[in-house]
């Protein structure tokens, strides 16, 4: 379990030093605001494009997609349910909080844990495909429309071609699916603006952390404690569950399954709160706290699933 220690070392490191540049005030105090923005709209879809663009895409449509695809989808529907139905919170929070309860760190973790855990860089590929071409921009669309009064039928046609991260991964996805041989000195300038996407999302969030509590009274408590079940516990269960008895996976297909299911919330869904000004503490907390958490979740995955 070295890989997942020392991914999760780098991490808070990074989050430590964002934490650090907040406490001094050496950015000011609009600093996470225009991190974030430049996260949003410039470093992250350069990461995603050339994520996806390199992939290999017979990985991309393997097994793990649909497996991926339904322990997902199942966590988002629970928690849209609940906070809906039951706890009636806006569309917004609501969508929010879905997202922190499936949407998975495929990349800055996933990526260090798909390499030094599962011994392959790309097993996450699969599943960030499903993240930033099908859940994202459904997410996006519902923020954007939630947010910004009265929804149009315009409005949520043009969103794919309004959304910097679906233009990103969208245009990826074509390169990869295409096969289509971009040369180095065009690929250079987005891997290397990609590059900086998950140090300066980690470096907000850590900004972000200066001054509060998690789960301090008043801050949604409950949404991140269902947010944070649903994500470490019941769906790394539902991807065993599905993965094994329904699409037959087994040994080394299987554990990859369900060490992906078991990651935490992605750092994404606090810069999605942060873009669009609705559910920040809810989504910091979860993200947080599942990140702290989830170390527990994958070795208990590793001990029961690994292969020998």
């Amino acid at each position: 379990m070295g890989g997942v220690l020392i991914g999760f070392a780098i991490i808070a490191v990074v989050i430590g030093v964002g934490y650090l540049i907040g406490r001094l005030g050496l950015l000011g105090p609009e600093a996470g605001r225009v991190l974030s923005r430049l996260a949003f709209f410039v470093l992250s879809p350069a990461l995603l494009f050339t994520v996806l663009a390199e992939a290999d895409v017979h990985r991309l449509f393997s097994q793990l997609l649909p497996v991926s695809a339904i322990a997902a989808v199942t966590q988002i529907v629970v928690f849209a349910l609940v906070a809906r139905l039951i706890w009636r919170r806006p569309v917004p929070e609501t969508t929010i909080g879905s997202l922190a309860s499936g949407y998975t760190n495929a990349n800055n973790i996933g990526l260090p844990v798909s390499l030094y855990v599962l011994g392959d860089a790309s097993s996450s590929a699969p599943l960030i495909l499903l993240q930033l071409v099908v859940l994202a921009p459904i997410a996006l669309a519902i923020l954007d429309i939630s947010t910004s009064g009265k929804p149009s039928l315009g409005r949520i046609l043009l969103q794919p071609v309004r959304n910097p991260l679906i233009i990103g991964s969208a245009l990826g996805l074509i390169v990869s699916v295409t096969g289509i041989d971009l040369p180095a000195p065009v690929l250079a300038p987005f891997e290397l603006v990609g590059a900086a996407a998950v140090p300066v999302v980690l470096l907000g969030f850590g900004m972000s952390l200066h001054g509060t509590r998690p789960l301090a009274a008043g801050t949604a408590r409950r949404d991140v404690v269902l947010a944070g079940i649903l994500k470490l516990v019941v769906m790394p269960v539902v991807a065993w569950v599905v993965g094994a008895f329904v699409f037959g996976l087994t040994g080394h297909a299987l554990f990859v399954v369900v060490v992906l299911a078991a990651l935490p919330t992605a750092q994404n869904v606090f810069n999605y709160a942060q873009r669009y000004e609705r559910g920040v503490t809810m989504a910091r907390d979860t993200v947080l706290l599942t990140t702290a958490f989830s170390i527990v979740a994958l070795v208990v995955v590793a001990a029961l699933l690994a292969p020998g």
